[in-house]
């Protein structure tokens, strides 16, 4: 998908000069790189507010045309003012086709609802990343990598080394680390509900075996009864053998 990127150099600098811009409906930005010096530029801010909207925008080679001539180049920098809509600032950088570019991706999960971990078990699948920094040559660099959940059982995790890279795309990781993914297991809910039911069938339990209050007085006052009851056919005895 090849994304177009409108811009116009910018005569004037500074911070009173870029709050002029913005009230007129522009975003002032930057494009740097590529062994050329840096130029400062203006876009029109809905048009880029939209396409800062697309996923591929972020994660794609985009073509800057700049007055007419066009380079490659990746999105680098975004600065959005604290509460209003509004892009306050763009960074670009240019790219060469024979320089490896380092880029972060997204990850696209598919294939969830056939896991056995979700089908079998009642498992969710937790998303530990939700994209990947990769290193690669401009012409190679996917849209999103893709992570297939399908064989993932419950309790399993998918790890950054068991994911298919496209060609020539390799994951930047560092020494022999490597990341988690994805993760089949038991919703908390379920968890809490199970413990509190295990909770439950052990209190009845320990109140079955252990008698109350109640229950122990009727026990004593049976007791005393039997004494009693003891003592009186002691005593009819006695009669008797006088």
């Amino acid at each position: 998908m090849q994304i177009e990127v409108n811009a116009q150099k910018r005569t004037k600098q500074g911070t009173g000069a870029s709050r002029r811009l913005r009230r007129e409906g522009k975003t002032p930005g930057v494009v740097y790189g590529g062994n050329q010096p840096a130029v400062v530029i203006e876009l029109d801010h809905n048009a880029l507010y939209h396409q800062l909207r697309q996923e591929a925008f972020h994660a794609s080679v985009l073509t800057l045309n700049l007055e007419g001539a066009k380079e490659q180049v990746l999105l680098r920098a975004v600065n959005m003012h604290p509460f209003r809509v509004e892009v306050q600032h763009i960074d670009f950088q240019r790219v060469l086709a024979d320089v490896k570019i380092q880029m972060k991706v997204p990850l696209h999960f598919i294939n969830a609802e056939q896991s056995p971990g979700v089908k079998l078990s009642g498992g969710i699948v937790s998303h530990v990343i939700s994209d990947l920094e990769i290193r690669c040559l401009p012409a190679d660099l996917p849209g999103f990598i893709e992570v297939d959940l399908k064989d993932l059982a419950l309790g399993n995790i998918v790890h950054v080394k068991d994911l298919q890279f496209p060609k020539g795309v390799e994951p930047i990781l560092h020494g022999n680390e490597n990341p988690p993914v994805a993760v089949v297991q038991i919703p908390r809910a379920q968890i809490a509900d199970e413990a509190a039911d295990a909770a439950a069938a052990e209190a009845a339990v320990s109140a079955a075996e252990v008698p109350t209050s109640k229950q122990s007085a009727e026990s004593a006052a049976g007791d005393k009864g039997g004494d009693k009851g003891d003592k009186g056919d002691k005593k009819s005895e006695k009669s008797d053998k006088k």
